[in-house]
């Protein structure tokens, strides 16, 4: 047995089986303590809302916590954002016009204030709505000369980024800091913000049995061999997939 990188999202990914889990858990925790496989978190919450979740769901500490979708990235027991991937986001970035571009849209409704970050503008927006909105206000983005990418995500989610940042350009990040090649790194999700963890990507991917119609329909699009569809839900099926693959 080798170390890997395990990189998972959390919500319905991760988590959403207490049982598969707690079986997940146990299996990860003793591959890390005996060959120094290296855990990584990669959500769409806020720091604040990833440490919520953990007083309600027996996570496993992460040696890195991908936060925001991909925006912001702690090391162990940091509560300060990594400064190279800070700095690196803050090139080009104009959150003020984004925010402003975005106000032009009545079916935009703004998220809370914890999940607005410096690097991430988040709404809430409906799948009707979707078809029409996202694509005027990408051109609309365009216009402003904002670099900025938009991620519609589980039916309901629609963040804004700077077009460095997703959940996939922060693993790579992550990643060659680590020091792991992409064929001992997995990565683990469920939604339309976790398409970037698989996109054209040499890092073997799992998506599990529950994901949502929008990462489905890309995954039968994209084929890829680097990338497991699961039987199994959340949990189950991330264990299935790393079985697959000869992980564990």
């Amino acid at each position: 047995m080798k170390p890997f990188l395990f990189v998972t999202d959390l919500d319905h990914t991760l988590v959403g089986d207490d049982r598969a889990m707690h079986e997940l858990n146990q299996r990860l925790e003793q591959h890390r303590q005996q060959y120094g496989t290296k855990l990584v978190y990669s959500t769409g919450r806020s720091l604040t809302s990833y440490q919520h979740l953990t007083t309600e769901k027996s996570l496993l500490p992460p040696d890195i916590l991908i936060c925001a979708v991909g925006t912001e990235i702690y090391h162990q027991d940091s509560k300060e954002p990594d400064s190279i991937w800070f700095q690196k986001l803050s090139v080009g970035w104009q959150r003020d016009v984004v925010v402003n571009s975005a106000a032009r849209f009545v079916d935009l409704t703004p998220q809370p204030d914890s999940e607005q970050r410096p690097f991430k503008v988040s709404y809430f927006l409906s799948e009707q709505a979707a078809v029409e909105v996202i694509p005027d206000l990408e051109s609309l983005l365009e216009e402003q000369g904002v670099d900025a990418q938009v991620i519609f995500s589980g039916g309901k989610d629609l963040d804004i980024l700077p077009r460095q940042a997703n959940k996939g350009m922060a693993m790579t990040f992550v990643r060659q800091f680590l020091e792991f090649e992409s064929a001992r790194t997995v990565a683990c999700g469920d939604s339309g913000n976790d398409i970037a963890l698989f996109c054209d990507r040499q890092e073997r991917g799992i998506i599990v049995g529950n994901a949502r119609p929008e990462l489905l329909h890309w995954h039968r699009v994209n084929p890829n061999p680097n990338r497991y569809l699961a039987l199994a839900e959340c949990a189950g099926g991330i264990l299935e997939g790393l079985q697959h693959f000869g992980f564990l």
